[in-house]
């Protein structure tokens, strides 16, 4: 490697200037508009880092590589992110209006529909299901997947996943409103005062761990990690712990984890046609998601009595996006009434999708190999 004075400033590339320029603008996206800033930050000063010619951060010894191979291909960063994840995340929503469960599953709809439309479009199998977990609305588990399946595409994925978590609230608002009517969005839903014990909160995430591990064995190191977190916050005796894993260990390992991925997105790897295309199938992902949960919401109008339907507007909230989505739904529910107080369903559903959307990664990372 020429590490020589000025020899950077001779050699660089076109390439790279255009990464460095993308790393500015996440920096910017991050800063001036705040979308997602604790990992778009990171991820864009990492892209500069990665691009700079002969940069002494990436190769055999340089740091991100070093941080990439210990923390991204053990996949521990992102198990540690679930760690904190299931520690801020509180399921006594989801007791009080059990069915919305079933919106954590018809939500997960646009991860199948993308992936075989990327195979449509050339990709393999692996690196289909990679670009459909973008659907996910879930920038772990989507990390985690693709570390398995296409590590080579994980730069242009997280981007992707991560960007369009933090355009929510652009995204699901036109879909909402072409599929449904203005009657519908104001469709009212009692909501059920229920006290859940503390027995019952502690014993679900060892449930839901033992079941979806049973199912899906693949899946049980991303729903084990989830719900070992929620059963630290739970549990009542790991306060402290539970407080750490909210705050400091996510600030560090979301950190380390974008900086990190950062370390991928070199201009030669990055500026392909595959990336343009990785971008469009995650957005496609995110419409269809909504789409399938708003879908199946009116599908079971159809078969219920005028007292108990639901409002199509809180099946879109069954994406992972939490809670962005559920504040996304709630406020279009004041728009369309402002006496209709949709928070408490939304954020239910919500919380469903946190759960399906690691099922749903678990399920393609056992499947998936059987079919390529």
């Amino acid at each position: 490697m020429d590490s020589g004075l000025f020899s950077a400033i001779t050699d660089i590339t076109w390439q790279q200037c255009v990464m460095i320029l993308v790393g500015g603008l996440l920096i910017y996206l991050a800063i001036a508009k705040e979308y997602e800033p604790n990992l778009l930050l990171p991820i864009g000063f990492g892209a500069i880092l990665a691009n700079i010619p002969y940069s002494s951060a990436i190769g055999e010894e340089g740091a991100l590589t070093v941080f990439f191979n210990a923390g991204i291909m053990t996949e521990i960063f992102p198990l540690l992110i679930f760690v904190a994840v299931g520690a801020m995340i509180d399921f006594s929503p989801l007791f009080k209006n059990p069915f919305l469960l079933l919106f954590g599953a018809a939500a997960q709809f646009g991860i199948f529909f993308t992936m075989g439309l990327a195979t449509l479009l050339g990709f393999d199998l692996f690196e289909s299901a990679s670009i459909g977990i973008i659907g996910a609305a879930d920038g772990p588990t989507s990390i985690f997947v693709a570390t398995r399946f296409a590590p080579d595409l994980l730069g242009p994925i997280s981007v992707a996943a991560y960007s369009y978590m933090a355009l929510v609230p652009i995204i699901q608002p036109p879909v909402i409103n072409a599929l449904t009517s203005k009657s519908e969005r104001k469709i009212r839903m009692v909501g059920k005062a229920k006290t859940i014990s503390r027995t019952t909160l502690v014993l679900f995430p060892i449930i839901v761990t033992i079941f979806a591990g049973l199912i899906a064995p693949s899946s049980v190191a991303l729903i084990g990690f989830l719900m070992f977190g929620n059963l630290i916050r739970e549990s009542g005796v790991l306060n402290k712990l539970s407080l750490a894993a909210q705050n400091e260990l996510a600030s560090i390992v979301t950190i380390l984890l974008g900086i990190t991925i950062a370390s991928t997105m070199t201009g030669d790897r990055f500026l392909q046609p595959a990336t343009l295309m990785i971008i469009g199938l995650g957005l496609v992902a995110f419409v269809f998601d909504t789409a399938g949960g708003v879908l199946f919401a009116k599908l079971i109008n159809m078969f219920v009595p005028k007292h108990m339907k639901i409002n199509p507007m809180v099946g879109a909230a069954g994406i992972s996006a939490f809670p962005m989505s559920a504040r996304v739904i709630h406020s279009m529910g004041q728009k369309a009434d402002p006496t209709n107080y949709l928070l408490m369903h939304a954020v239910s559903a919500n919380v469903a999708g946190q759960i399906g959307s690691v099922i749903a990664g678990g399920l393609i990372l056992s499947l998936v190999p059987y079919f390529a």
